[in-house]
């Protein structure tokens, strides 16, 4: 193939008039819309010829929609900016792990004690039960009830469920919860070594699943607020539950010397981009009027290693800084001795964790509401016909004039008029070559200016019609 120009390929007849019949209706559309009156305005002295104060009453109206108008862009874009700004809040994630004990030797296992066989089949087991729940608020942090007891809501355990309009008013009202899993994506548990053997035992491990088909919700079986695990064993173990978190945006642990330039130990990438460039504005160490470079001093050289940087750079100076944050980590013992399991009791950690702010659910859906274009459309529509009234008032006010001047002096107000229908008549057909019979060399005709008479319309037009008449000329 030649790598020469391309000859472009030339249109056929039915394509040539399918973009001429196109232009012909963009044309006609945008003649349409240019003849849409889009005046809202009342006539000047139209408050002389109508009963009441309507005309200020509409004047008010006005001004109260323009500040109206102003007030509601304002706050749609503060709004555009709060939910660009993906504002978090810290909230406390309560958790509660406990476990029971089964086939332990102290629980008798169903052998008679009197025979001389004590073989059985069954193996002590015991169970490990992790359960989470987000605190609505800082008074939660007093309530240690285990979550069993606030599951249903009621100090009455022996209370049933019932459905009714309290219970469906509650359900509406009542903004839903984040999961358990909503905050992780990883879970390990640790064992130590086996005491007899040691051999680790089997670990516990659960991930995340990917959302399938860019769904915008996890599987089901990725949206829980409790994990349970089910290990054999007859004795106390030391266990360590790892938790890693799941942050969108992720979060980031940052070396010791870019936490001295920005004093965070956590931070998002933008949070460190953007307290970087705090600190260079700061220290007043922009080389250039652009902002585009900068000087480092000691805190900035020894962290980049560099002694000029540029500001598109950032990204890329603070990437080696960045560690991935540590998981959380729950160390637990597994009690299986008839002692604890007498009257048991949950070990409770408090974890914070960070939620989108309440209001930016809110927010999204304001900003996302079907009904806002069709409301648009409306507005656009009641504007048009607002502007059809208002160009009928001045239709009307100067037919008032009209018919007013001529009440006042018949006689001279016709000899008036039929005198300025007869000049533009003359000068709109180009029959007045010295204005109509005016005074052509008259201080009137001299003048010029957006005032002067060459700024009318009769006047352009009647210059146009002389050049249309004027053979061209050849050069």
């Amino acid at each position: 193939m030649s790598s020469g120009p391309h000859h472009q390929v030339p249109l056929t007849q039915a394509q040539v008039l399918a973009q001429q019949q196109m232009a012909a209706a963009q044309f006609e559309s945008a003649k349409r819309r240019s003849r849409k009156p889009t005046d809202k305005n009342l006539p000047d002295g139209v408050d002389d010829c109508i009963v009441g104060d309507v005309g200020q009453r509409y004047r008010e109206l006005r001004d109260f929609e323009r500040r109206l108008d102003a007030t509601m862009t304002r706050k749609r874009l503060d709004i555009v900016d709060a939910v660009t700004r993906s504002v978090k809040r810290w909230k406390t994630l309560r958790i509660w792990i406990t476990n029971t004990a089964e086939d332990q030797i102290w629980q008798g296992n169903g052998l008679n004690v009197d025979t001389f066989d004590f073989n059985s089949n069954l193996e002590p087991t015991y169970r490990v039960k992790i359960e989470a729940r987000l605190l609505d608020d800082d008074n939660d942090l007093d309530n240690d009830e285990d979550p069993e007891t606030t599951k249903s809501g009621s100090g009455d355990p022996d209370r049933m469920d019932e459905d009714g309009p309290a219970d469906a008013e509650s359900k509406a009202t009542k903004p839903p919860r984040y999961r358990f899993s909503h905050f992780f994506k990883a879970l390990h548990v640790d064992f130590p070594p086996n005491s007899t053997s040691r051999v680790p035992e089997q670990g516990v491990e659960w991930k995340k699943p990917e959302r399938v088909g860019g769904s915008p919700n996890l599987p089901a079986a990725a949206d829980f607020d409790e994990f349970t695990f089910k290990r054999n064993g007859d004795e106390n173990l030391n266990i360590i539950i790892n938790l890693i978190r799941h942050e969108e945006p992720e979060r980031y642990a940052l070396s010791p010397e870019l936490e001295d330039i920005v004093d965070l130990r956590e931070a998002t990438r933008q949070e460190i981009v953007m307290g970087v460039w705090e600190y260079i504005k700061m220290m007043g160490l922009s080389e250039d009027e652009e902002k585009r470079t900068f000087r480092c001093d000691e805190l900035l050289r020894s962290a980049f290693g560099i002694e000029i940087g540029e500001m598109p750079k950032l990204t890329d100076y603070i990437t080696p800084h960045l560690r991935p944050l540590p998981p959380v980590q729950l160390p637990y013992t597994i009690r299986l001795d008839e002692q604890f399991h007498k009257d048991p009791q949950p070990t409770v950690y408090d974890v914070r964790v960070a939620v989108d702010d309440p209001l930016r659910e809110k927010m999204s859906a304001f900003l996302n509401n079907s009904g806002y274009a069709g409301m648009l459309k409306e507005v656009a529509s009641l504007d048009e016909q607002l502007a059809i009234i208002i160009q009928a008032v001045h239709v009307s006010k100067a037919k008032h004039d009209f018919l007013q001047s001529l009440s006042e002096d018949p006689a001279t107000f016709v000899r008036n008029w039929l005198s300025s229908q007869k000049r533009d008549l003359e000068v709109i057909l180009g029959e007045a070559m010295r204005g109509g019979g005016e005074n052509a060399t008259g201080d009137e005709w001299r003048k010029g200016g957006q005032d002067s008479i060459w700024g009318t319309v009769n006047a352009r037009e009647s210059v146009n019609a002389l050049l249309s008449r004027m053979p061209s000329q050849r050069q």
